[in-house]
């Protein structure tokens, strides 16, 4: 089947790894899979344009407002899966709100990344109840054996002969919903205590001007440092190696950066909000933190207690595995793809 999907492919941003990765299922059950950038498009019929010119038969949207509104009227199957920011921003706007009921309308099947956004979906369009699928994001992790750790100190202008060394990671592409800057006040101040603890944010330059005002506050931050995007392989050796992985963000649907870092054996201090809290058990999994002030007491918890470091490793790692599985996922969304090519045959 030739299939359109169409989501939101900022370089090495989560909806675009997520993306490639369920390209990837698709393509090896033998469909032919045109991913496209919705920000390509303007509207409907610049997609109908597509459709037509690729000969294409089904289609499928990360990110039921930005993707799944082109989709509308063609009059070919498609479903939908929630990005995260669909659900937590865009539906509190009325006339997004009343799009994406539409779109849900038109769509055979919506896959929600966890229970409590099945629930909010649900909650906000309650005729789409029954056609919504719960799919955790399916997990692989690949870091770049021949990464020079070291070497990659030296260039983020780390001391590394600091003794008993903490660098605190921050994933994300630089735009506002992410705040990677909520915690570089404080930790600063921490920084300039101990002076072994270093915070490293790394991630793309999405949002220009919010990029220039990460700059300027991180440039007068002692311990923090910018680091800019890298490729997977190379930001999963950075992960494995780092003591910790942070998350700061407002909004997240499910990060694929905290789930790589529970199977990369490396704890995770996360922002206690619904996405989070749903991957991340406070002591058990993670540990979540609801201030800056409140993450310093954590994080200065987590580098005296080796055990609590160990528990909480051990815990991540098993509930990737037993719960975030790459060929469970797989095999979801073939199966999923399978009721659009037999709505075609209907």
């Amino acid at each position: 089947m030739r299939l359109l999907f169409l989501a939101v492919l900022r370089p090495h941003t989560g909806n675009a790894i997520t993306a490639e990765r369920l390209r990837d299922h698709l393509e090896a059950a033998g469909h032919m899979c045109v991913l496209r950038d919705a920000f390509d498009f303007e509207s409907p019929s610049d997609v109908a344009e597509l459709i037509a010119a690729e000969n294409l038969e089904a289609a499928l949207a990360l990110h039921l407002y930005r993707g799944g509104r082109l989709l509308q009227g063609h009059g070919i199957p498609f479903g939908v899966i929630f990005g995260g920011t669909d659900l937590n921003e865009d539906a509190n706007h009325k006339e997004k709100n009343e799009v994406m009921g539409k779109v849900l309308e038109e769509a055979r099947f919506a896959v929600a990344f966890t229970e409590a956004m099945k629930d909010t979906a649900q909650m906000q369009w309650p005729h789409a109840t029954g056609k919504i699928f719960v799919q955790s994001q399916g997990i692989a992790t690949i870091p770049n054996v021949n990464f020079n750790w070291n070497t990659f100190l030296q260039q983020s202008e780390i001391d590394q002969n600091a003794d008993n060394l903490y660098v605190f990671l921050v994933i994300c592409g630089l735009r506002p919903v992410k705040d990677p800057l909520y915690l570089v006040d404080a930790f600063s101040e921490w920084h300039q205590e101990e002076p072994n603890v270093y915070m490293l944010i790394v991630g793309p330059e999405v949002d220009p001007a919010f990029t220039r005002e990460v700059k300027d506050r991180v440039r007068r931050a002692a311990g923090v440092r910018l680091i800019r995007e890298m490729c997977q392989e190379d930001l999963h050796a950075v992960v494995k190696s780092c003591f910790a992985l942070v998350n700061s963000s407002v909004s997240e649907g499910m990060s694929a950066a905290i789930l790589e870092a529970m199977d990369l054996e490396v704890p995770v201090l996360a922002r206690n909000i619904p996405g989070n809290s749903a991957v991340v058990e406070h002591g058990v999994t993670g540990l979540l933190f609801t201030t800056p002030q409140e993450f310093i007491q954590l994080a200065k918890r987590l580098v005296s207690d080796p055990v609590l470091e160990k528990e909480i490793v051990t815990n991540g790692r098993e509930y990737v595995r037993t719960y975030h599985s790459w060929q469970v996922e797989r095999d979801t969304y073939q199966r999923l793809i399978g009721k659009l090519e037999a709505s075609l045959e209907d």
